[in-house]
């Protein structure tokens, strides 16, 4: 991570046991916490944050380099925390044509992975290439709709990928993600997982995009895959999302189009030796960003601190791990790395959700500790 343009996250302070927001500074991470702005929130809110970041005074914690490398489970040591706070944190599924059909065969496979080759040949035969240019919710759209239906291969997974209304979901609680170094969690029933490479908008309360991060929707294939109904099962468990390094906000220099150009690069190593490379490019979205924010928040839905939104992803790996057609699955260990040109890298390990530190730090503690320091 370098600290070209204007970052802002959080770091865990020890002499106050509690968060601090923080920037980047000729290669030193400064803490700019101030009653002004005590949150990454309020930061978010103002009508010039880039401005603010940049004039804010502060001191230095550590070397941005010390940090990246600093344990996150050590509360007595100073550690990067995700960069966002009491922002809601969103999530947009099924929006490029290629995951989309991976969601498809999960469905058909009824979370089984050794049934997914046979289902993904079949589907890519009757669907393949077909739906990457078509426009979610255009009159083309609707027509592929009618032809799949009647070849039986209808599926929820494809209404939200070609239909009018975006998938949006709730990815994690406030407050309970995971940055960069922490460990990344699985929940134990799950035999069939996955990362998802994804970028993270900051978007405030007026829906306006002041900044992007990188993150991990950790995706569970065979408990969604059971039911649609388990999604939240499958999304939503300890350490189950890590969004990090920083936020870089938007500025002259740096913006939404860079969201829209975007290559993430994925690899996983596992502890077996086992390597896997993958990617994700943004310029195969079916959906804008702008339009995925709109279908989020809006007159229908506010969000009063603002919020996270994960943009979905292309990466969907069907590589095989072990027996032939038995696809990719994590194993306990493994190091994820995702790494984005002017996003910098988020790097976790994989454990299981029950063996991940457990969330405590909540709502009231973050509003005790900082009105214990005179913040609030």
């Amino acid at each position: 991570m370098t600290d070209t343009g204007v970052l802002i996250g959080r770091v865990w302070i020890p002499d106050v046991q509690g968060p601090a927001v923080v920037t980047v500074r000729d290669g030193l991470v400064v803490d700019i916490t101030s009653p002004l702005a005590p949150l990454v929130r309020d930061v978010c809110e103002m009508a010039d944050p880039v401005q603010y970041v940049r004039e804010a005074t502060g001191r230095p914690v550590d070397t941005l380099q010390a940090l990246l490398a600093a344990p996150t489970e050590d509360r007595s040591v100073a550690h990067l925390l995700t960069p966002c706070d009491l922002q809601a944190i969103k999530a947009c599924g099924v929006t490029f044509a290629g995951s989309m059909i991976e969601r498809v065969i999960e469905e058909r496979a009824a979370g089984d992975p050794a049934k997914a080759e046979a289902i993904r040949a079949r589907v890519g035969a009757a669907i393949g290439q077909s739906l990457r240019d078509i426009r979610p919710g255009s009159p083309e759209a609707l027509a592929v709709k009618a032809a799949l239906i009647d070849e039986g291969l209808w599926s929820q997974y494809l209404e939200v990928g070609i239909g009018p209304d975006a998938e949006v979901f709730s990815k994690a609680q406030v407050l309970s993600a995971v940055g960069h170094g922490a460990k990344v969690g699985l929940h134990p029933a799950s035999k069939w997982n996955n990362p998802e490479p994804e970028l993270v908008l900051a978007v405030t309360s007026r829906g306006l995009i002041v900044g992007a991060t990188l993150g991990n929707d950790v995706n569970l294939r065979d408990i969604e895959g059971r039911s649609a109904l388990l999604l939240s099962k499958a999304k939503d468990n300890n350490a189950s999302c890590a969004i990090g390094p920083f936020i870089r906000l938007f500025d002259n220099a740096f913006t939404l189009e860079r969201v829209r150009r975007a290559l993430l690069v994925l690899k996983v190593e596992g502890q077996d030796g086992f390597v896997l490379d993958g990617c994700s490019s943004m310029t195969e979205i079916s959906r804008d960003p702008e339009d995925l924010v709109a279908q989020t928040i809006g007159r229908h839905h506010q969000y009063p601190d603002g919020l996270m939104l994960f943009l979905g992803t292309l990466f969907a790996p069907t590589e095989d791990r072990d027996e032939r057609g038995g696809g990719f699955a994590h194993r306990l260990g493994d190091v994820v790395t995702i790494t984005a040109d002017g996003f910098g890298t988020l790097h976790n390990t994989v454990d299981l959700s029950t063996r991940c530190p457990e969330w405590t730090f909540g709502t009231r503690a973050l509003m005790t500790n900082l009105a214990s320091r005179n913040l609030i």
